[in-house]
């Protein structure tokens, strides 16, 4: 049977009121009613509504269903309900239809059909709890993907060490799910999640603005001033960058494309910093000299 999403049903979110729950299905519920709407169709989007609502006001049917829907099943995909899911939890209250109204998919998990054979009063197989840690990674790592170690430590003290896959182009926040290997559920029930927040490490050469990556470049006065074209390392390997003839310091060139990958990459910004260097010798000194009498118009500060 397919897996009905009832929050997608009746148009709200996962996290919505009771009240924003029944203000969409009385929506529904005026727009579809047999008795107003004789467009096909209508009536089966109806009794999904009333279905929706039946789970979603019930405190026990939702918590059932949200822990369902937490294993990662949407709408449409293929469901078959966990072994040994406790089954006939209570029956519907009267909204002016019966059960034969509600699909397999209810009746499966809530329904008539359970206390049929004999699971009534028995208690329910829960699914474990999603575990939650964190995994950092070095910026290297986040742009061209790969397998990290991870040690984790229960409530014994005891650590199991997961390999962890990180995909490329993986951002800070971004959660990694590692299905089953969260707390253990009741007898026949499945395991929980491991829910994995990443993190990635400061780099001494990269700083890392969403999918955009920035290095700064140290250029000489010369460089600056008449144009050059110098090596800049990039995630992906050295490139070629042509300095315009008049930069400044602070200047941002782009290398497109030089960023994280993605469907949409990002580009590198490349920071331009002029360095000066020391005058370390008299023929050093007479240099500096000649180059402010050169330019004795210029005033940085102007």
């Amino acid at each position: 049977m397919e897996f009905k999403d009832y929050y997608e049903i009746l148009g709200v979110k996962p996290e919505a009121s009771e009240a924003e729950i029944k203000t969409a299905y009385r929506k529904l519920a005026r727009k579809y009613h047999p008795d107003k709407n004789k467009e096909a169709g209508a009536e089966e989007k109806f009794k999904a509504a009333n279905e929706a609502q039946e789970v979603l006001l019930d405190a026990e049917k939702r918590r059932a269903y949200d822990q369902l829907r937490a294993g990662g099943y949407r709408g449409g995909e293929q469901f078959r309900p966990p072994p040994g899911w406790g089954q006939g939890q209570g029956q519907s209250r009267d909204f002016g239809g019966d059960d034969s109204d509600f699909s397999d998919f209810f009746e499966s998990l809530f329904g008539r059909g359970a206390a049929a054979h004999g699971q009534r009063g028995q208690p329910r197989a829960r699914r474990g709890q999603d575990v939650q840690a964190r995994v950092e990674v070095d910026l290297q790592t986040a742009f061209d993907g790969g397998r990290t170690r991870l040690a984790l430590h229960d409530g014994r003290g005891e650590e199991r060490v997961l390999e962890v896959k990180i995909p490329a182009g993986i951002q800070p926040g971004q959660v990694i799910r590692l299905a089953g290997q969260g707390h253990p559920g009741s007898p026949g029930a499945p395991k929980g999640d491991l829910l994995l927040e990443v993190g990635i490490r400061d780099d001494a050469r990269f700083k890392l603005d969403g999918h955009n990556v920035l290095h700064v470049l140290p250029v000489s006065p010369w460089e600056a001033a008449l144009g050059a074209t110098l090596p800049v390392p990039t995630l992906a390997g050295t490139v070629e960058l042509r300095i315009p003839a008049g930069s400044q310091s602070g200047r941002k060139l782009r290398l497109k494309g030089r960023g994280m990958p993605g469907a949409h990459p990002g580009d590198q910004l490349v920071e331009l910093s002029i360095r000066v260097p020391a005058a370390a010798s008299d023929e050093q000194r007479a240099a500096y000299e000649a180059l402010r009498a050169e330019f004795a118009d210029y005033d940085p500060r102007r």
